[in-house]
C-alpha cells in the first residue's frame, strides 16, 4: 500500500491516574495505553507505522468545541489540593481529575490534530492515536465519563477550518454513547455522527432519552445524528457487522464524505467489564476495512475507551494491522444477528428513511413496542434476564488469542497478455501448473483447438490460484479472452484443490458456467445483470436484475453494501471470484469499490477475472488491489424506484436462509415467509 500508517503514542499520556476511592472510575487505569502500545511493539506492528510526535493542542484548539468558562476552570486544577481535585470532580458525573490530566488532556487532543494533519497533508494515508484521557463524553462545558477535553469533536472542527473540508464522518463504536460529540454536531449537516452503544432502553450509563434511536439530530442536522441502541448485553460479530451493512455504510456512502473519523472504542470487545458484549477482537479488523474505502482512504482512529486489558490490546493490534494493509482474518461466529439487535436496527432504518434515499425502502416503525421508548419489564422478567446475562457473561470470560495475520511476500500478482503493461507495485505472474493439470485443462477446455495461447493462460491462472491457496500471493488479476472458460476453469482447480467455498461475483451479462450455479454450497454465485435470469434460483445462485444494469451506480452501490456484503460474510469464502465481461457499464470508481470492499473476505484472496478489451481497467482494479483506496463517488443520489423494489423483494426472499440479511425482527405471530414462485431452495 503506498503511503503509510501513522502511529500516536507518548508515555506521558499515563502520567496521572485516580488518587482516592472511586468504584466507577478506578477502571481507567494508565495501563490501558501501555499494554496496547507495548502489544504493537511486540507484535512488529509499530515499526511498520510512521511514528508521528505528539503536541498539546493550544487553547485555540480546545475553544473549537469547549467553552472559554470550562477551559479556564480546567486550567486550574495542576494547582489544586487532593481535596480541591475531589471537590471539583463532584461537579461532573463519572470522571476524575489529578494535577497532571490537564497537561495529558491537551496531548491527547494534540495527538488527534497531528493525525489530522499527517493524513490530510499526505504525510500517511492513515492513522491511530494512542490517548488518554478519552474524549468523546465531554461536553461543551463540562467533563464526563473519564473524558475531560472531545477530542475527536475538536479534530472535526479543526480539519473543516483548517482543511476547509466539508463533510466529516464520525463512526463511535465505543459501547457508550458519546453524547459529547452529539451535542456539538446535532444541528449540524457537514457532520454525520453514527454511534452504536449499551442502551438497554436507557437503564445503562449514561441514561439519556438523548441516546436512543429516534433522536435523529436537529433542524438541519435532522438525519445527520445516527444512534443504534443496544438493548441487551452479549451483542456478537453478527451484530456489529449487520448494523454496518444496513445503516451505516449506506449511509456513509450516500453522505461521501472527505474524511473518517473513528472514536475507537474497545469497551465493545468481548470481555470487557463495562460492555459486557461477546464481539472478538477480530471483528474489528472488519470493521476498520469496511470504512477504509471511505474519504479516499483519510481515516484516522483516535482511542476512547477499553477496560479489559487483554481484550483491549488484541482489538488495536487487529484496527492497526488492517491500517497498514494487511488482510483481515476470515470472520468468526456469523450466525446472524439476534432478535434485539434486529430490533434496534429496524427501528433506526425506520426512523432515517425520510432522511436518506439509500433507506426509503426500510420497513415501516414496529407495531408492537418490543424496542420503544415505553418498553417496561416485570420484575421478575428484569431478574431473569439479569441471572441469564450474568451466566452469559461467565461463559465468555475467555476466549481464544486471534490467530496471527501473516501477510503474503506478494500482494498482487496478474496474468496479462504480451504487450499489456503490469501496473506498478504488482508482479506479472506466468508459471506452468503441474503437466498433469496441464494435459487436463487442454482436454476440458481445448480438446479441439490448438489455441497455446489460450492453455498458457489457463496454466498460469491455476498456478496462480495455487499459489493464493498456498499463501504466497494474496491477490491477483488475469485479463483473459473468454471469462466463462477461465470461471469454469477456477471452479474446476478449487473443487479439485478442496477449497471449501467460493464466493463468485460477476458483473455484466457474461454467461456464466452451469458448474458455477450449483446448489451444494461449494460455491455461490452471484450476478449483476440488466437482464432477468431464466436459470432456476436456489440459495446459492442469486441474480441482481438492475433495470440500467451496472450504470446506475446508486442502485449497484445499494446491492453491494446491502446483499453482496452481508452475503459474502455469511458464507465466508476461502477465495472470491470476481468477474467482470467486457461492456458491463460499471464505472471505475463502483468496481473499485467493490474490489476494494471484497477483499475483506477470504483473507484477501480476491481474484478479478476480466475479459481482453478491458486493458482500461486494469490499472484501476490493480490499485484496489494493492489496497489503495478507491476515489469517492461523490454524495450519491436516490437510486432508480424499479431497483429499489426489486432488490428489497430479493432481500425478503433471500433472509429466510441468510440471516445477514434481516433487517426485522419477526413480530409476534408472524413468520418470515419466502416465495416459492420466485426462489426455491435446496438445502
Amino acid at each position: 500500500m503506498k503511503m503509510g500508517t501513522a502511529l500516536l503514542y507518548d508515555d506521558e499520556m499515563t502520567r496521572y491516574k485516580l488518587l482516592w476511592t472511586d468504584p466507577v472510575c478506578k477502571i481507567e487505569v494508565p495501563e490501558r495505553l501501555t499494554v496496547s502500545h507495548e502489544a504493537l511493539v511486540k507484535s512488529g506492528l509499530a515499526e511498520r507505522c510512521v511514528s508521528v510526535p505528539v503536541r498539546e493542542a493550544t487553547d485555540a484548539d480546545i475553544l473549537l468545541v469547549h467553552s472559554e468558562e470550562y477551559l479556564e476552570a480546567v486550567k486550574k486544577t495542576p494547582y489544586m489540593t487532593l481535596e480541591d481535585l475531589m471537590e471539583f470532580t463532584l461537579q461532573y458525573g463519572d470522571v476524575y481529575f489529578h494535577p497532571n490530566i490537564y497537561h495529558c488532556a491537551k496531548l491527547a487532543a494534540g495527538a488527534a490534530l497531528q493525525l489530522v494533519d499527517s493524513v490530510m497533508t499526505g504525510r500517511v494515508r492513515n492513522g491511530m492515536a494512542l490517548v488518554r484521557p478519552p474524549g468523546h463524553h465531554s461536553m461543551r462545558g463540562a467533563a464526563s465519563g473519564f473524558c475531560v477535553f472531545n477530542n475527536v469533536a475538536i479534530a472535526a472542527r479543526y480539519a473543516k477550518q483548517k482543511y476547509g473540508i466539508e463533510r466529516v464522518l464520525i463512526v463511535d463504536w465505543d459501547v457508550h454513547h458519546g453524547q459529547g460529540v452529539q451535542y456539538c454536531f446535532e444541528d449540524d449537516p457537514s457532520v454525520l455522527y453514527f454511534s452504536w452503544h449499551r442502551y438497554e432502553h436507557q437503564k445503562f450509563w449514561p441514561n439519556l432519552p438523548d441516546s436512543d434511536y429516534d433522536c435523529v439530530g436537529k433542524e438541519k442536522g435532522a438525519g445527520f445524528n445516527v444512534n443504534v441502541p443496544w438493548n441487551k448485553v452479549g451483542m456478537k460479530n453478527s451484530d456489529y457487522l449487520s448494523v454496518f451493512c444496513h445503516v451505516l455504510l449506506p449511509i456513509a456512502y450516500e453522505f461521501s464524505p472527505d474524511l473518517v473519523l473513528v472514536c475507537a472504542g474497545f469497551d465493545s470487545a468481548i470481555g470487557d467489564p463495562e460492555g459486557e458484549m461477546c464481539a472478538s477482537p477480530d471483528i474489528f479488523a472488519h470493521l476498520t476495512h469496511l470504512l477504509m474505502n471511505l474519504a479516499g482512504g483519510k481515516l484516522c482512529a483516535v482511542l476512547e475507551g477499553g477496560y479489559n486489558l487483554t481484550s483491549l490490546h488484541q482489538s488495536v493490534c487487529q484496527t492497526v494491522q488492517t491500517l497498514l494493509g494487511d488482510p483481515a482474518p476470515r470472520p468468526a461466529n456469523l450466525d446472524g444477528p439476534c432478535v434485539s439487535a434486529l430490533e434496534s436496527l429496524h427501528c433506526v432504518r425506520s426512523a432515517h428513511r425520510e432522511y436518506w434515499s439509500c433507506l426509503k425502502h426500510a420497513a415501516d416503525p414496529p407495531t408492537s413496542d418490543v424496542s420503544t421508548k415505553g418498553i417496561e419489564l416485570a420484575a421478575e422478567g428484569e431478574e431473569k434476564q439479569k441471572t441469564a446475562e450474568e451466566e452469559s457473561g461467565a461463559e465468555v470470560a475467555a476466549w481464544p488469542e486471534p490467530l496471527k495475520r501473516a501477510a503474503p511476500p506478494v500482494r498482487s500478482a496478474l496474468v496479462l497478455p504480451d504487450g499489456v503493461a503490469c501496473p506498478e507495485g504488482c508482479a506479472r505472474f506466468s508459471a506452468s501448473a503441474d503437466p498433469a493439470i496441464v494435459h487436463k485443462l487442454r482436454e476440458t477446455f481445448l480438446k479441439d483447438s490448438d489455441d497455446s495461447d489460450a492453455l498458457t493462460a489457463l496454466s498460469s491462472l491455476t498456478a496462480l490460484v495455487q499459489k493464493m491457496e498456498q499463501n504466497e500471493i494474496c491477490n491477483g488479476l488475469a485479463l483473459v479472452r473468454d471469462v466463462s472458460m477461465a470461471t469454469m476453469c477456477v471452479v474446476q482447480h478449487a473443487e479439485a484443490a478442496h477449497l471449501d467455498r467460493v464466493f463468485i461475483v460477476c458483473v455484466g451479462d457474461a454467461v456464466v458456467p452451469s458448474q458455477c450455479r450449483r446448489d451444494d454450497g461449494t460455491t455461490l454465485l452471484v450476478e449483476f445483470s440488466s437482464q432477468e435470469s431464466e436459470e432456476q434460483q436456489h440459495r446459492f445462485h442469486i441474480p441482481l436484475c438492475l433495470k440500467k444494469g451496472c450504470s446506475d451506480v446508486s442502485g449497484f452501490t445499494q446491492a453491494a453494501l446491502g446483499l453482496v456484503l452481508p452475503l459474502g460474510y455469511e458464507y465466508d469464502p476461502s477465495l472470491v471470484l470476481l468477474v467482470r465481461s467486457a461492456g458491463s457499464g460499471l464505472c471505475d470508481g463502483a468496481w473499485q469499490q467493490l474490489t476494494g470492499l471484497l477483499q475483506g473476505l477470504a483473507q484477501g484472496h480476491t481474484l478479478v477475472l476480466m475479459e481482453e478489451g478491458e486493458e482500461a481497467c486494469v490499472g484501476p482494479t490493480a490499485s484496489s488491489l494493492l489496497g489503495v483506496a478507491a476515489a469517492s463517488l461523490g454524495s450519491l443520489r436516490a437510486p432508480l424506484q424499479d431497483d429499489v423494489k426489486a432488490l428489497e423483494g430479493l432481500r425478503r426472499r433471500l433472509q429466510a436462509d441468510w440471516k445477514l440479511l434481516q433487517t426485522t425482527a419477526p413480530e409476534p405471530g408472524r413468520k418470515t415467509e419466502a416465495d416459492p414462485a420466485r426462489f426455491l431452495i435446496n438445502k
